[in-house]
């Protein structure tokens, strides 16, 4: 462990002002990958439009 005193050790573990740049980071990251997936599946949708389902109509059977 480091030579640092325990009061500065105790300080360190309880403020809760410090940043975790790990998690912030992984946390930009994601939303980054994000926003660029949301973006190519826009341009996939103007590109290759999903037509609305269709659907069957309901019709009686023909009574001869």
């Amino acid at each position: 462990m480091t030579n640092l005193p325990s009061d500065v050790l105790n300080a360190m573990s309880q403020d809760d002002k410090l940043i975790d740049l790990n998690t912030e980071r992984a946390k930009r990251v994601h939303d980054l990958n994000e926003k660029r997936l949301n973006e190519v599946r826009q341009a996939f949708e103007q590109a290759m439009p999903l037509g609305k389902a269709k659907k069957k109509p309901k019709n009686k059977p023909k009574k001869r």
